[in-house]
């Protein structure tokens, strides 16, 4: 590995009261299981919950545990995801604070990242200039609440090198995560696979393993140290969680830290541990009816613990010639005209006059023509179904036409055109 000829020095600051925390936001994934959603976006860009994008969660998590000098790594259909940070996330440059995205630079050679270790090798200038004392690495594109601070201080108490967000998940679904071994004391970190297809149940709950989070706090010199390693096994793959995580647990820098056990002001016991990975269709989907439930499984009305974003100066949505919404969110700008019910709408949705739409999520500017049905379907930002069209109601018509989930969630990518 050619050496960048930074020291790494004393990690800590002359200025200012208690530990200095860079935040880097991992964003540069390509999300090729959210398709057709992707297509034209990162992962991270795609709207939740009507006015949210999927990168306001960890923000908001982030901003709201004071952690203000934020990086926000991209790579792969950036611009959608770059636009929206650097004009919602808008800091206060008189007090040194920012938010900003991270283009892939080539600064280690004319080549992409090859993992999100080598995402965070080839932007350790940010790190050198910042000289922060830890560094919370995050993933973006997560549905959850948090206060990282509870982790950081767990993390700083242990000293360990790095510490490792866990949940536990059943274990059937242990492929889809990195899965934790944890010591007998709860936090030492003894084994740490990515994606296994079988691996050992929890001693206190065989049929639960700890899957990670996607989130790190690492001491800064240990996560220098080990990049630097990293970089030069010409074998690794160059992740976080295949290489980095492994690396420091055979070091014995690892520790684990129980999501459960994190707390955030607001919230209910419905919504306590609340973590969704929004990775495929169907999780994608089954997480927004989380959100209009009765009882909502994700609350996204705490004001305590704010989930922030922008969506433009928009009229109030307005019900008319007898349309109607239940159990819905419908957002600013949207005009009903039809029928809707358990769906979540973005802004600027157009219901028109005998249109029925159910348990769907319709992202910006989509236009439901008159007497048309749509059902069970996720439609990107612009799309227009006709009058008389109809969506989830012909399963085989459907599969020919559209994407369709396993679970039968169909799904239409921007701008779309209907037949």
């Amino acid at each position: 590995m050619r050496r960048t000829g930074y020291p790494l020095g004393e990690w800590s600051r002359d200025l200012g009261e208690g530990p200095s925390v860079l935040g880097i936001v991992l964003a540069g994934g390509e999300g090729k299981r959210l398709m057709p959603l992707t297509a034209d976006r990162a992962k991270p860009a795609v709207t939740f919950g009507g006015t949210y994008r999927l990168v306001d969660f960890v923000l908001s998590n982030l901003v709201n545990a004071d952690i203000l000098r934020i990086c926000v790594l991209t790579q792969y259909k950036s611009h959608s995801l770059d636009r929206h940070v650097t004009t919602t996330w808008r800091m206060s440059s008189l007090l040194g604070n920012y938010v900003t995205p991270v283009p892939a630079q080539q600064r280690l050679g004319p080549r992409w990242y090859l993992g999100s270790a080598d995402a965070i090798l080839q932007s350790l200038n940010l790190v050198y200039d910042e000289r922060p004392d830890y560094i919370a690495v995050f993933g973006a594109d997560h549905v959850y609440r948090m206060d990282p601070r509870q982790m950081l201080a767990q993390h700083i108490e242990s000293g360990a090198g790095v510490t490792v967000a866990g949940i536990r998940v059943p274990r059937t679904e242990s492929s889809s995560f990195g899965v934790i071994t944890p010591g007998s004391d709860g936090q030492t970190v003894r084994g740490f696979l990515e994606k296994p297809a079988d691996p050992p149940g929890l001693p206190d709950d065989p049929g639960c393993v700890f899957a990670s989070m996607g989130n790190y706090i690492f001491t800064t010199k240990a996560l220098v140290e080990a990049l630097q390693r990293d970089a030069e096994d010409e074998h690794s793959v160059h992740d976080m969680g295949g290489s980095i995580l492994p690396m420091l647990t055979d070091r014995g820098e690892a520790r684990l830290y129980d999501f459960s056990e994190n707390h955030v002001p607001g919230e209910t016991t419905r919504d306590q541990g609340y973590w969704r990975d929004v990775g495929t269709l169907d999780a994608y989907y089954d997480a927004h009816m989380d959100l209009i439930a009765e009882r909502p499984a994700f609350n996204l009305y705490n004001r305590r613990w704010p989930i922030y974003t922008h969506s433009g100066q928009l009229s109030p949505a307005r019900f008319s010639a007898g349309g109607i919404a239940s159990e819905s969110i419908v957002s600013a700008g949207c005009l009903i005209r039809g029928q809707v019910s358990r769906s979540v709408l973005s802004p600027g949705v157009l219901v028109d006059p005998g249109a029925v739409v159910q348990g769907s999520v319709l992202h910006d500017n989509v236009r439901i023509g008159r007497g048309a049905v749509v059902r069970g379907a996720v439609l990107d930002k612009n799309v227009e179904v006709p009058p008389g069209a109809t969506i989830g109601v012909n399963p085989e018509r459907d599969a020919e036409l559209y994407t369709v989930s396993r679970s039968g969630v169909i799904a239409l990518g921007k701008g779309r055109l209907v037949s």
